[in-house]
């Protein structure tokens, strides 16, 4: 071997490491960021609840409850200390892992842990249904722009777009379960905990997915159009390859940075619009415990609520930006 074979990777491999010391350290800033704006927002909730008026100790003990049992029961909480008090050591529990308890005594891990899987499956579904009505809505709609399918897509996406998650699922109710009488129009739990058949999650999902589906099959198709603009693209059309694999190969490969983005958004959107949509459906998820806990003025069990729906949404923006650094990375 030479010398000059010997030294010659030796720049390169500088190279790739200072591209991953540099996308280390931009992913490192993107977590930090995240994680302060979730600081302030969890900080935002426990000022708002604490604003609520009422007692939450009085709430939950009853009318009844005289004002000695009152103040023993907030001391016992901690709820007759300083708001920035209990917010500091609310959020060094948070960073072991112990959430505390809510107002009426229930530890809050055992409330979110049988009731976010229900609303992680409902949203994930949601989210699979917007996924595949995004791409191949966006898909024929870029192959087509004139074809039949656009003229109804361009009407139908923007008037989804903008109508919110509870007409949707009012909607859905008196059409398929009031009038057709195809599918539950309420949630039924089994002995677990979780919907009791799998036909009582198809209006949910579907109202928490049509409103999203609008939205991503409109951005799917401008990726698309703006990723079909690029030149090696016209020159996989010049040497007659056949649209399909264009489309699959050259296109879509370029638009799904923004594809991933928006759909990851999108998550954040769900897991809202699930607040909504499970109470209308009475489904056993995050949603009635958050409506519950702002009823009882539960400040701890509202923002452990939202620091695990917080979580889940950050995971998922950051595989996004992952897969957005990967594509554009590997673009030609």
């Amino acid at each position: 071997m030479s010398k000059t074979d010997t030294v010659a990777p030796a720049p390169v491999a500088a190279t790739v490491s200072r591209q991953f010391t540099a996308a280390g350290t931009r992913a490192a800033v993107v977590i930090a960021q995240r994680l302060a704006l979730l600081l302030i927002v969890l900080a935002l909730v426990f000022v708002a609840v604490d604003l609520l008026p009422g007692s939450a100790v009085q709430a939950a003990l009853g009318r009844d409850a005289t004002p000695a049992q009152v103040a023993a029961r907030e001391h016992a909480l901690g709820l007759d200390r300083a708001l920035p008090v209990r917010f500091a050591t609310w959020i060094r529990g948070l960073v072991t892992g112990d959430l505390g308890t809510t107002v009426r005594g229930t530890p809050i891990a055992d409330i979110l842990a049988s009731k976010f899987p229900n609303t992680l499956l409902l949203g994930g579904l949601a989210f699979v249904v917007t996924t595949v009505a995004a791409i191949i809505g966006g898909a024929v709609w870029a192959m087509r722009p004139r074809g039949v399918s656009a003229r109804v897509l361009s009407p139908a996406t923007t008037m989804v777009i903008a109508v919110p998650e509870f007409v949707i699922a009012t909607l859905l109710v008196f059409a398929f379960s009031l009038g057709t009488g195809w599918f539950p129009a309420v949630t039924i739990t089994d002995r677990a905990g979780a919907p009791a058949d799998a036909s009582m999650l198809i209006l949910p999902v579907l109202a928490l997915a049509i409103p999203q589906s609008g939205w991503n099959i409109r951005v799917t198709r401008a990726a698309l159009d703006e990723a079909a603009q690029a030149p090696h693209v016209h020159a996989a059309t010049l040497d007659g390859l056949p649209r399909r694999q264009i489309l699959l190969r050259h296109i879509l490969p370029l638009a799904l940075p923004t594809i991933a983005t928006s759909l990851a958004t999108s998550v954040g959107m769900l897991l809202g619009g699930a607040l909504v949509v499970e109470t209308i459906f009475n489904y056993p998820g995050i949603g009635s415990v958050l409506a519950g806990s702002v009823a009882d003025r539960d400040a701890v069990l509202v923002a452990s609520v939202v620091a695990l729906t917080g979580a889940a949404i950050t995971l998922v923006l950051l595989a996004a930006d992952l897969l957005r650094a990967w594509s554009v990375r590997g673009r030609p």
